[in-house]
């Protein structure tokens, strides 16, 4: 299997749980509430770690409790963490949840993540050399994103862009990844203008667009096809896109084709959401084997 970086966030959850959510100005008792590990970027890379990838964090948290916690949560799941860097003038990223019958609603607030200084790729050019597929999203500054995406280019190093949350991109920069994920909404923040046949038609094998329960669908070039769900009961639905990521990132890294790949996503998506927390439910790939819609020709070790 090839060599995962993930450059994005790291950040933690403080998440609550409720029967509804209040109105304007009202105050209501919730159900629970718990602090766990976040950010699109950290949730990105556990998934892939906990399925085998080899894989590296870059990032930025502040110089807290919270940022001591974080990083020792990305080695803990075995992922390797040195150009994770801490910042004193920002505190470490967060993010705060509502859970209301099993669907989210979330306030992202950027913090230390923020900090990411474009000086620092310099050091990461000759990383970039034994790394099969760089991932990212854009919960990093836009300029960071850009920057990325065009030193994988010049390396020769395939990018996965999930642009999450969504924002309006040059096509220019968008040429330069070998895959997008935005999910519905995102899609149509980001191409407006077309319908989702037009637009995965017009970036084949690329744009990919997950769907939720209905699935995943892209254009492979000749005929435009969807990669069906599975149908499971919903605990948290919290990080179920980031797992997806993470998976098909490990699908790509090991060689697998799209189909397969985006499989394999769906599969570890639909275990993730049957437990709480975004980290919380992803699946090691001991579990995902256990299932019985794993397909033992993916040959993940």
């Amino acid at each position: 299997m090839g060599n995962i970086m993930v450059l994005g966030s790291i950040s933690t959850d403080f998440v609550v749980t409720a029967d509804r959510r209040p109105e304007t100005g009202e105050t209501i008792t919730g159900k629970d509430f718990r602090t766990t590990f976040g950010g699109k970027g950290a949730n990105q890379a556990v998934a892939s770690a906990r399925l085998g990838g080899h894989v590296s964090m870059v990032g930025t948290v502040g110089n807290d409790l919270f940022g001591t916690e974080l990083i020792e949560n990305l080695k803990r799941n075995g992922i390797d963490a040195r150009n994770v860097e801490r910042v004193t003038h920002l505190p470490s990223g967060s993010a705060h949840i509502t859970i209301v019958d099993g669907d989210n609603a979330i306030i992202y607030i950027p913090g230390a993540n923020n900090a990411f200084e474009s000086a620092r790729l310099q050091h990461l050019e000759t990383e970039l050399e034994k790394v099969e597929l760089m991932v990212i999203q854009n919960e990093v500054p836009q300029e960071i994103v850009e920057a990325v995406i065009g030193l994988c280019y010049e390396k020769g190093v395939k990018v996965l862009y999930n642009p999450a949350p969504a924002r309006k991109v040059d096509e220019a920069l968008l040429e330069k990844v070998t895959f997008m994920t935005p999910n519905e909404s995102e899609y149509k923040i980001m191409f407006p203008e077309l319908s989702l046949s037009e637009g995965i038609k017009k970036y084949p094998g690329k744009l990919i667009v997950t769907l939720g329960s209905k699935g995943v669908c892209y254009h492979d070039g000749s005929v435009e096809r969807n990669v069906p769900a599975y149908v499971v009961g919903p605990v948290d639905t919290t990080g179920a896109g980031d797992t997806f990521n993470g998976a098909f990132a490990v699908g790509i890294a090991s060689g697998l084709d799209i189909e397969a790949s985006l499989q394999l996503g769906n599969l570890a998506a639909a275990l993730s959401v049957q437990k709480f927390g975004a980290q919380g439910g992803m699946p090691t790939l001991a579990e995902l084997k256990e299932n019985e819609h794993y397909e033992k020709t993916w040959n993940l070790e």
